[in-house]
């Protein structure tokens, strides 16, 4: 014998699955920043975020420190190879990186709590190795020998990320991978990039702002990060931009994956305006007293027949509008 439910039950059921269905795609929607309840500071950036990437020359030592409320933190090391740090004071160790480059990961477990910030520490190719214009085959160029108005974050970078296929997706934030700020140059792996940890922390603040103003976004996508000094010559950029610097990129939502700016201002339409609705909620940022380390320059670009408007954002440290 057959039982067949009555029809007000069936619509019932049919109401309530409808309701899980929406509940776990609202929850599925709902943007996590990532970040935790203690921070450590590293090359002087304080990292509060599950995942974090930071450069550095081989055998170059690093103090880390673990603090929570300015207090501070007991912590155990898992390394992926290298040795352990060695504790140095209360909630303070020193880290001498490997001599090789390449990528190493560094588990950094919060004593009391149990969060775990895992640091992806990429051991760089020092600068001078580029032999002439090339490293390893890949052409970067030449960096300017005198700073901009002797201006030390305009000095030619200590080193490169060595990028290969097997690593060009490691998170170096929670939300951006190391593939997304690649130099759009032509040529096979190994790729070289250039990275500034205080440009990922300008951006996971940003997108954490554009998720709380209610515009779903998982990531940005970087239509330009990285630029080798050869591409920003050879695209007609000025000699000094930011992008050759690591610290620069140009940014706008594209949650749909179009590859366009998304319809922000909801008019139906792929205009400057829906740019300018980012670039109003960065705007609102730079008179907060926590975004001073984070001041740069910013900028509104109009679509052309090549790409979408988009926002640069850059960390020169001081502001800039053009």
């Amino acid at each position: 014998m057959v039982t067949t439910l009555t029809s007000p039950f069936r619509i019932l059921l049919i109401l309530f699955t409808v309701l899980m269905v929406l509940s776990a795609m609202g929850q599925e929607s709902e943007f996590d920043p990532a970040r935790t309840s203690f921070t450590v500071t590293v090359k002087n950036q304080e990292i509060a975020y599950r995942e974090f990437a930071i450069y550095v020359l081989p055998e170059e030592s690093l103090a880390i420190i673990c603090t929570a409320s300015n207090a501070p933190v007991d912590a155990a090391f898992e390394m992926s190879e290298g040795g352990t740090p060695v504790k140095s004071a209360p909630g303070q160790w020193t880290w001498q990186a490997p001599a090789q480059n390449g990528l190493n990961q560094m588990a950094i477990r919060a004593v009391n709590s149990g969060e775990t910030i895992q640091l992806n520490v990429f051991v760089m190719i020092p600068h001078s190795q580029v032999k002439g214009e090339y490293l390893n085959g890949y052409r970067i160029g030449k960096y300017p020998t005198k700073p901009l108005r002797g201006n030390p974050r305009y000095l030619p970078p200590a080193g490169f990320v060595e990028v290969t296929k097997e690593n060009q997706d490691t998170k170096i934030s929670p939300h951006f991978k190391l593939r997304q700020f690649l130099c759009k140059q032509a040529g096979g792996f190994p790729k070289y990039v250039l990275l500034q940890e205080v440009l990922l922390l300008k951006l996971e603040m940003i997108l954490q702002k554009v998720n709380a103003a209610g515009f779903r976004s998982n990531t940005f996508n970087a239509l330009s990060g990285y630029r080798t000094p050869f591409y920003n010559k050879a695209i007609g950029n000025v000699q000094y931009s930011r992008h050759v610097y690591g610290d620069a990129a140009d940014i706008f939502v594209d949650d749909d994956e179009k590859n366009m700016m998304d319809d922000l201002n909801k008019d139906g339409k792929f205009t400057v305006l829906d740019a300018k609705v980012l670039y109003n909620l960065i705007d609102e940022l730079y008179d907060k007293p926590f975004y001073q380390p984070f001041i740069g320059g910013m900028v509104l670009y109009r679509k052309n027949a090549r790409r979408g408007p988009f926002v640069h954002v850059d960390v020169r440290g001081y502001k800039a509008r053009w």
